[in-house]
């Protein structure tokens, strides 16, 4: 027998419905202005979203939700498919690691340079 969560199960994301759209937006890396756009409303008006001040209407929250990759349940009462933060996380840290394997190549070709132009000094010298 296989037992499927729903929202009567779930443990929910204690979030504010605010936070929990913040979240997935960054786990989009969106700006304000990029999903207020996508969605039709002013910046302002998502950030008043994003910090509780007011909530979107329910045309607004399943738009919200297909933009996001989330569920609107999750947006409202944070329990359905949440974003996959881990994601971002991953990213940073194959991106800080491209960058140390970038800096020590950097410093090797420099090694490399030095040693070609004492090559190029001790031929002018001879």
């Amino acid at each position: 027998m296989t037992f499927s969560n729903n929202i009567m199960t779930d443990v929910p994301d204690m979030d504010t419905t605010g936070g929990r759209l913040s979240r997935a937006r960054d786990a989009k890396s969106m700006t304000v202005a990029e999903l207020a756009e996508r969605i039709g409303v002013k910046a302002e008006t998502l950030a008043a979203w994003e910090s509780d001040r007011s909530e979107p209407r329910a045309n607004r929250l399943f738009m919200l939700a297909g933009s996001l990759g989330v569920t609107p349940t999750w947006l409202m009462h944070g329990v359905g498919q949440s974003p996959d933060e881990s994601e971002t996380a991953d990213d940073n840290q194959v991106l800080k690691s491209q960058i140390a394997n970038l800096k020590l190549l950097h410093e090797a070709l420099g090694e490399r340079i030095d040693e070609l132009e004492k090559v190029v000094s001790s031929l002018k010298a001879a």
